[in-house]
């Protein structure tokens, strides 16, 4: 039968993915973060930070290697999800290189317009009153956009979208249900701010972000998926199986 939205039944799914699939999950995430910790020790020894075109080179570097295990974490909940009932293997967990370069697509079209806005905002620093509404204008709309967007990576892994076009499909995916994705993402920044803030007079604290990073993400996936079957008005799968 047709389950409308809930946010409670989401993060319920989420947590039976992720409990069911808690060995796979995790060591994927201990990979990634050893990787992405390795090469930064790496990076940290063989360039000069003031060797503008290496700093660039390095950047781009772990942006590469961030978007690569991000949208492979991405591809890894999915599998999981769709082959519940069935073995899967590795190579199916490995993004395309395609998915990789829309992704960083969309990152550097959203770093373009943040510099330029903050180049903007500094060019007006001699009136204050123009610069705090300007600020406050972008900071709003930033919010906004931030909800509306948050789900591009998902297209980009489930749908093979190209970077416009996965923007336009979360767009349209979160049309009628920002409310809702602003309580999942409200429960989102709470699974990571807390940990963040512990983390600071607790540092074996910084380690549960090997849960609450992959948990998240699971979020996102399955209100993503749950978000397509209420706009498609088909069964919720997940509602039927878990």
């Amino acid at each position: 039968m047709y389950h409308p939205f809930s946010v409670a039944e989401t993060v319920k799914a989420a947590w039976d993915i992720f409990r069911k699939n808690f060995v796979t999950i995790i060591v994927y995430s201990v990979i990634s973060f050893f990787l992405l910790g390795v090469l930064g020790l790496i990076i940290g020894f063989i360039y000069s930070p003031e060797d503008f075109w290496g700093s660039m080179i390095v950047t781009f570097i772990l942006i590469w290697l961030q978007a690569y295990t991000t949208l492979g974490l991405y591809k890894l909940i999915f599998t999981v999800i769709d082959s519940e009932y069935y073995d899967f293997e590795f190579i199916q967990v490995i993004p395309k290189a395609k998915m990789v370069w829309s992704y960083l697509a969309v990152v550097f079209i959203f770093a373009f317009i943040v510099t330029n806005l903050g180049i903007l905002v500094d060019y007006l620093e001699e009136s204050p009153n123009i610069q705090f509404a300007i600020e406050l204008v972008a900071g709003i709309a930033g919010l906004f956009l931030a909800l509306r967007i948050m789900f591009f990576n998902t297209f980009i892994v489930d749908d093979a979208s190209g970077p416009i076009e996965s923007l336009k499909q979360s767009f349209e995916l979160t049309r009628g249900y920002l409310l809702k994705v602003v309580l999942i993402l409200g429960i989102i920044i709470l699974l990571i701010a807390l940990p963040a803030k512990l983390s600071q007079n607790y540092p074996a604290v910084s380690l549960t972000i090997l849960f609450t990073y992959p948990f998240v993400n699971i979020i996102l996936a399955v209100t993503y998926r749950k978000l397509i079957y209420s706009h498609q008005d088909v069964d919720d799968d997940f509602a039927e199986t878990n």
